[in-house]
């Protein structure tokens, strides 16, 4: 009879007993969290906000090394040995940040799931340093290539590990909102770039203040990293649950202890796999396995597909050559005009932050790409009009209309709008699509699918703008944009509210349009019944009180 009634009391309540939650587990192979219900867990604790902060240096450096060669390149001048940097040299500099992105980021993911996400980060900060020390003093073009690749290893691995380690940490219902906070981040060291670029492009050597103060947050975030703590799902792996329980304890800070043992329980259920999967393969065979095996090559295309699709929009070669790109077309302060690009980036992605969870994944994507469409052919066709006299090129020094220039601008306006509002942000929630056991390797291949496609558009920028002229280059990048639209319609399926263990079960028959959304209507449905059996329960208790009173 108490077994019984201990039995009812806990369904009631919203979860089952320990033991039997193990079992389920075990026996299933299957993790859900609907089995449990936590006291406050869509509130986000002050511990949660300041470990994601610490993270988002990462976000931070990012975006100021991506975005301050921009300024850069229009102010170096003659202090590396030529007159005047070439079309050539100007994208060799650049390029070379994205390969060292790419072999940074291939390595990243697979070398932490061995040293753990927080290590990664600190070795990330100190080639970030580094890199930033050696632009500041390097006097010849081919060193400051080398120091460009330099920060671009530090770049891949952050942009790999840092959005990892920020899902690792972040509870369900919150994860996407608290990724984007680091895509916040990025945009936000895009501000800070170009604003530093507009303070020093008139001082004599000022680029050298701009690539060297780099090293700041880097540093900063070094020495936080000593302070802030393990993956709890690394520490599981490396059988600490107590360190892991602390963790968790911090992050669902309102949750009973009960329900914090229940959460580590499942968490140490679902790893308890993935470490048997992993202790009895090689690196070669996991490798293969995110091949071989459905659920994981669905999560392995859909993740490198959102990257390419975000890398071959070009938006990334506007932040590199903005600068260039607005002083051409005749404005007198370009710097202070990507300013402008950069803040819009900002401002839309705070609205992603926002709404990235409540909306959802994949309905951002679908219905900001074609204001991404919309802004590139308007960017064409007013290029087309600009350029007439000088035969469809851009010609430093002529005097172009003032009103094309100008919709050229609100064209990019709108365009950097739409992208900072979803294919901005979402890419980068990758790793919530893989099983743990194939996590580092899958965010590993889709960031060096990102930067391998940032390669791709960033090295033949410029010489696509000579060849088919600005018009054709901005028109070809529209077309690319549609066709990624397309690939959302068909292939991304909606993981909001979903906890990184149930994300695996959608992949089971396609790519999971349907299912994800059978899911999520499930769960909705119970934590809609629950809260009405929390209502009901609470209702007998005030009658009881009301007639004690009486």
């Amino acid at each position: 009879m108490a077994a019984s009634d201990s039995s009812q009391k806990a369904e009631k309540s919203g979860y089952v007993e320990t033991d039997e939650l193990a079992k389920a587990v075990t026996a299933t192979g299957e993790i859900s969290e609907l089995a449990i219900v936590a006291e406050g867990e869509d509130r986000t604790t002050w511990f949660t906000w300041i470990l994601v902060a610490c993270a988002s240096i990462s976000g931070l450096l990012f975006g100021y090394d991506t975005g301050v060669i921009s300024g850069a390149l229009v102010s170096i001048g003659g202090d590396l040995g030529p007159a005047t940097l070439s079309s050539g040299q100007k994208e060799l500099i650049t390029s070379a940040t994205t390969l060292g992105a790419l072999l940074g980021g291939l390595v990243a993911g697979m070398l932490s799931d061995f040293l753990g996400r927080r290590p990664v980060l600190g070795i990330a900060d100190i080639i970030f340093i580094g890199g930033a020390i050696g632009q500041a003093v390097c006097h010849t073009v081919w060193s400051m290539i080398g120091c460009r690749f330099l920060i671009g290893i530090g770049v891949g691995v952050a942009a790999c590990v840092a959005p990892v380690y920020i899902q690792e940490l972040s509870p369900t219902r919150l994860r996407g909102r608290l990724v984007v906070l680091n895509v916040v981040a990025i945009t936000g060291g895009q501000v800070v770039a170009y604003a530093i670029d507009a303070a020093f492009e008139n001082m004599s050597g000022g680029w050298r203040w701009m690539v060297g103060l780099g090293a700041v947050p880097a540093g900063l975030q070094f020495l936080f990293l000593f302070f802030l703590p393990e993956s709890p799902r690394i520490l599981i792996r490396r059988g600490n649950l107590e360190a892991a329980r602390s963790v968790m304890t911090r992050i669902y800070a309102y949750a009973t202890s009960e329900q914090v043992d229940l959460k580590v329980r499942v968490l140490a259920s679902a790893v308890k796999q993935n470490v048997e999967i992993a202790n009895s393969t090689t690196l070669l065979q996991r490798i293969w396995m995110i091949f071989s095996n459905p659920i994981h090559r669905r999560a392995l295309i859909i993740s490198c597909g959102l990257q390419a699709q975000q890398q071959l929009s070009g938006f990334n070669t506007l932040m590199y050559y903005s600068a260039t790109l607005f002083k051409s077309i005749g404005f007198d302060h370009p710097t202070a005009v990507g300013l402008i690009i950069s803040g819009t980036n900002f401002v839309f992605t705070l609205f992603a932050l926002k709404y990235i969870d409540i909306i959802g994944r994949r309905k951002i994507m679908i219905f900001s790409a074609p204001g991404m469409v919309v802004g590139l052919v308007l960017a064409s066709i007013a290029f087309h009009f600009l350029t007439i006299k000088t035969g469809g090129d851009l010609i430093d020094g002529t005097k172009y209309p003032t009103a094309w220039s100008a919709i050229v601008l609100v064209a990019m306006i709108l365009y950097v709008a739409s992208y900072a509002t979803g294919l901005g942000n979402v890419p980068w929630q990758q790793g919530e699509l893989f099983a743990l056991e194939v996590r580092g390797i899958g965010t590993s291949f889709a960031t060096t699918t990102n930067w391998a496609m940032n390669l791709l558009i960033g090295a033949t920028y410029l010489s696509l703008m000579d060849r088919i002229t600005p018009a054709g280059a901005f028109g070809f990048y529209a077309g690319l944009c549609l066709l990624g639209w397309l690939f959302d319609v068909c292939c991304y399926p909606e993981t909001a509210g979903l906890s990184l263990e149930e994300v695996q079960l959608i992949f089971q028959h396609g790519f999971g349009i349907r299912a994800s959304e059978k899911l999520r209507r499930e769960k909705k449905e119970l934590m809609q019944a629950e809260k009405e059996g929390r209502t009901k329960g609470a209702d007998p208790e005030k009658a009881s009180t009301s007639k004690e009173s009486a």
